[in-house]
């Protein structure tokens, strides 16, 4: 009888330790704020390109707070006018925000710069709006995703997963694979908004003709100047 009891319980442990083992591989699906509506007379931005257009953006202050803050106040100082995209790399982002347009420059409203705000209900989606850190700070350069959707396959997501030690939740890796974005880039940037408008825009932007930036390193700078002839943060009319 003994005999049996210490069999049952030796299976008990085996049983729970194969659960817990499976529930640990698993991660939860998180919500995704990206694609939610803006909310009629919500502030939003509105990135008017020279030649291109309009860009309209959601923002989202409740998940980045002093990354929102930080652009409202920079767009309503008029900060960004007539400031470039310095850094265009199709399939990938376009990158601006830098009063020398040339990716070495940018502050902060606070004169420093500010920690990385990232969340998991925010993702590197195609169009979403982010900044551009540098060394794990935020200053005012920022990016907008236009990565397509064509790589980001099974295969492409184990390979992020193993060699960044990471797991992404089925319900964002099968966003991705519909709207296209960078996952690789989850974690380590602010993303605080997400076009609703003129994402033909961004892909305008991103296939323009581009030559080697300045430390010859990737190219990547417009070989015509794409101005941002301002930023204008108004309410949604929906």
């Amino acid at each position: 009888m003994n005999r049996i009891i210490k069999l049952s319980s030796m299976l008990l442990a085996l049983v729970m330790g194969m659960l817990i083992i499976t529930s640990c591989g698993k991660v939860k699906d998180v919500e995704i704020a990206n694609f939610n509506e803006p909310a009629k007379d919500e502030k939003i931005a509105v990135i008017s390109v020279e030649g291109f257009g309009d860009i309209k953006v959601k923002l989202f202050p409740e998940y980045a707070p002093k990354g929102v803050e930080n652009f409202i106040t920079h767009a309503e100082n008029g900060y960004y006018d007539e400031l470039n995209f310095h850094r265009v790399v199709n399939n990938f982002m376009i990158q601006g925000g830098d009063p020398k347009g040339d990716g070495t420059g940018g502050e902060s409203i606070w004169g420093t710069p500010f920690e990385v705000e990232s969340v998991d209900e925010l993702r590197n989606f195609k169009g979403a709006l982010c900044y551009a850190n540098m060394a794990g700070q935020n200053t005012s350069q920022f990016y907008i995703v236009s990565a397509n959707a064509d790589e980001l396959t099974d295969d492409y997501f184990k390979e992020i997963e193993d060699s960044q030690e990471i797991k992404f939740p089925t319900n964002v890796k099968e966003k991705y694979k519909e709207v296209g974005g960078t996952p690789f880039l989850d974690g380590n940037y602010t993303v605080f908004g997400q076009v609703i408008e003129g994402l033909d825009v961004v892909d305008a932007i991103s296939k323009v003709d581009t030559t080697y930036n300045q430390d010859g390193s990737e190219m990547s700078k417009p070989v015509d100047y794409i101005k941002i002839n301002e930023i204008k943060i108004m309410p949604f009319e929906g």
